[in-house]
């Protein structure tokens, strides 16, 4: 186990424990730091506090962080399209269908499992023993690209520029419903549903989220859709896409119980991922073509 001791000095006090630690402790994500706090691995003064905490002037913070745990998820020779790799990252077209990393009850046939075989040991470590190189993630029936960082530098990078949304993630869905505007904007805050902790909803307290929108393709009693993500809440599009009317097509939680088609896996391909590379400077965009599957459902819509 290490430690790390910081006194608060002033410039810093009244600011929040979390944001605090990672201001001081520039080699780990803030969420990586917050899980620490929850963990009850940070103490003030001695004391057990929480992220909300706000640190006071000679205030003595004390961090114990677990040594890494050897990755234990086994190295799998799956195939995965790689749209571009160099030392520091990889951004890849992820199928639907493919979970991203392990989960109880789901140790195999990941893009983790598949990214240990094609990296071997380089990949970040900042996620975990099994979260390795991952940076963000897509559900598993979500189609589409995704940033892989190879290295615990680009990883941070990466972090940074998602928390201060400077990366362009624009994806595409299949929505129920007519909009009678061509384009809008859904600003509601996300967080965990009071009835049922495992989905997401739309709730007061919860965190700032935001959404642009606009149609591509009309069809009856369908749209399809273009969404650029200003924020990266889990499960943001399809939770804001239910708040306004128009649940995404074949979503097994946020849709109607039964779906046009017999579909079971939501409409959503993440197409466009551009960001600046947090190691050469160089500005990088990517769009994928959208998978059979989309397409296919399109042509049927086409002739409702």
């Amino acid at each position: 186990m290490s430690e790390s001791i910081k006194r608060v000095v002033e410039e810093q006090a009244g600011i929040r424990l979390d944001k605090y630690l990672a201001q001081n402790l520039t080699d780990y994500t803030r969420s990586f730091l917050q899980k620490q706090i929850e963990q009850e691995r940070v103490r003030v003064n001695g004391k057990v506090v929480g992220c909300k905490y706000q640190v006071k002037l000679n205030d003595e913070i004390e961090i114990i962080i677990p040594d890494p745990v050897e990755v234990d998820i086994v190295a799998e020779d799956i195939p995965i399209e790689i749209v571009y790799e160099d030392d520091d990252l990889m951004v890849i077209n992820k199928p639907q269908d493919m979970v991203v990393h392990p989960a109880p009850g789901n140790y195999t046939g990941t893009l983790v499992n598949a990214l240990l075989y094609h990296c071997k040991d380089q990949l970040s470590g900042i996620n975990g023993e099994i979260r390795p190189g991952i940076v963000h993630r897509i559900d598993k029936d979500t189609s589409g690209l995704l940033m892989i960082a190879k290295n615990d530098k680009a990883h941070l990078g990466l972090s940074e520029m998602l928390k201060t949304h400077d990366i362009i993630r624009k994806y595409h869905a299949i929505v129920y419903g007519s909009f009678k505007e061509n384009e809008g904007t859904v600003e509601l805050p996300i967080g965990r549903s009071p009835q049922d902790r495992k989905k997401m909803a739309i709730v007061q307290d919860g965190r700032y989220a935001k959404t642009d929108y606009r149609v591509i393709e009309r069809f009856k009693n369908f749209t399809h859709i273009e969404l650029t993500l200003h924020t990266g809440r889990t499960h943001q599009i399809r939770v804001h896409m239910k708040a306004i009317g128009h649940p995404l097509l074949g979503d097994p939680v946020y849709g109607p119980t039964k779906s046009m088609f017999g579909l079971n896996k939501q409409m959503l391909h993440a197409k466009v991922l551009g960001f600046i590379h947090p190691i050469s400077g160089e500005k990088l965009y990517f769009e994928s073509e959208l998978p059979s599957y989309f397409i296919s459902v399109i042509d049927r819509l086409r002739k409702l």
